[in-house]
């Protein structure tokens, strides 16, 4: 897919220095740049690389100024930096607008879909699914009886959906993710062994919702396990049955939550983080990687340690602990001296 540099500019509203007709049809590092692809300067410490490289065309500010010759096409915009992420988005809107449903697959009869949406081969949808419109589902996707897709929600290859979940619109689920799967739920018989309960509830995700590869959402035991607004999951996490994450809340990989969790809107919460079950987290708490949170969390806290505590405590214990062995020396050395003054007052 080639693009020269006058329709990169007009996608980016932008002046060219240099020839219109460049063409691109790949992205590069500025240092790794080579003939026919794109790159793009924001940082003035890297100015020197484009006297160098290779890049066909380049994005820079309209501030910049070359002090020599430069030989790479220029696309002069306000902010190289929010335009090279405009333009990536809509390259990948380009490769990813895919339509048509590919054979073989099995749709059923009673499913509904809408206008402009792409189903990929040797992917399964059940009874009564609704599919919204220009959804994209990748092959090897299976969507169980009676969920519910939203319009322009993009699925990759190899998700599982389990029956009765409910997608918005414009979210986003990449491969290897399983949504409704069942929750941890045993309870012991008379004889210690653990029998599974009944997981009859579902999975709601509301709009705008990115959820990484490997991610688990288990379904509620009764009720649904929420997925609010905005929320934005990192690879490998795992959400138990019943937990309500807040809108806007961002999470990274393998933090597991555990069952009936409340977690509140605009929350940062770090990677390995574990929480446990029936507590809540306030609204724009933040969370240190791999702290543990076993209690509940007030609004606008910041938090680390196992179990977690203040960042600020936390920050002060630290400086303790790392002294720890001098701290015990002197301590030792305080007691000796100690014991000999005592001695010289027996004597």
């Amino acid at each position: 897919m080639k693009f020269t540099a006058q329709q990169i500019a007009d996608i980016l509203e932008g002046d060219i220095v240099g020839n219109p007709n460049e063409e691109v049809s790949k992205l590069s590092k500025i240092e790794e740049g080579e003939k026919g692809s794109l790159t793009f300067l924001s940082n003035p410490k890297y100015n020197h690389y484009l006297y160098t490289t290779n890049s066909s065309v380049a994005i820079v500010n309209k501030t910049f100024i070359p002090e020599k010759e430069i030989n790479t096409t220029l696309i002069k915009v306000e902010n190289a930096y929010k335009s090279f992420s405009k333009l990536l988005e809509f390259y990948n809107e380009v490769k990813n607008n895919k339509v048509g449903i590919e054979q073989p697959n099995f749709i059923a009869e009673s499913s509904k879909k809408g206008t402009n949406i792409y189903v990929g081969a040797f992917s399964y949808i059940g009874e009564n699914v609704v599919i919204g419109e220009n959804v994209k589902i990748y092959p090897n996707t299976f969507i169980g009886d009676n969920a519910t897709i939203g319009d322009n929600t993009v699925i990759f290859s190899g998700v599982k959906i389990y029956s009765e979940t409910v997608i918005g619109n414009n979210c986003k689920i990449h491969s290897g993710a399983i949504i409704g799967s069942d929750g941890f739920g045993f309870a012991p018989d008379e004889n210690g062994e653990y029998k599974a309960i009944p997981q009859i509830g579902n999975v709601l995700i509301e709009d705008n919702v990115d959820i990484g590869s490997a991610c688990t959402i288990d379904r509620a035991t009764m009720g649904s396990t929420i997925i609010r607004k905005g929320v934005k999951l990192d690879n490998q996490i795992q959400v138990a049955h019943n937990v309500e994450i807040g809108k806007n809340t961002v999470i990274a990989s393998q933090t597991g939550i555990a069952g009936s969790t409340k977690i509140g809107e605009n929350c940062m919460i770090g990677g390995q983080v574990g929480i446990s079950g029936h507590i809540k987290i306030g609204n724009n708490v933040k969370i240190l990687a791999q702290a543990g949170i076993s209690k509940s969390i007030k609004d606008n806290e910041m938090v680390n340690g196992t179990p977690a505590f203040k960042v600020q405590d936390f920050n002060k214990s630290y400086v303790y602990f790392k002294n720890l062995p001098k701290i015990i020396s002197k301590v030792n050395n305080l007691e000796k001296e100690l014991k000999t003054q005592k001695s010289a007052i027996n004597e």
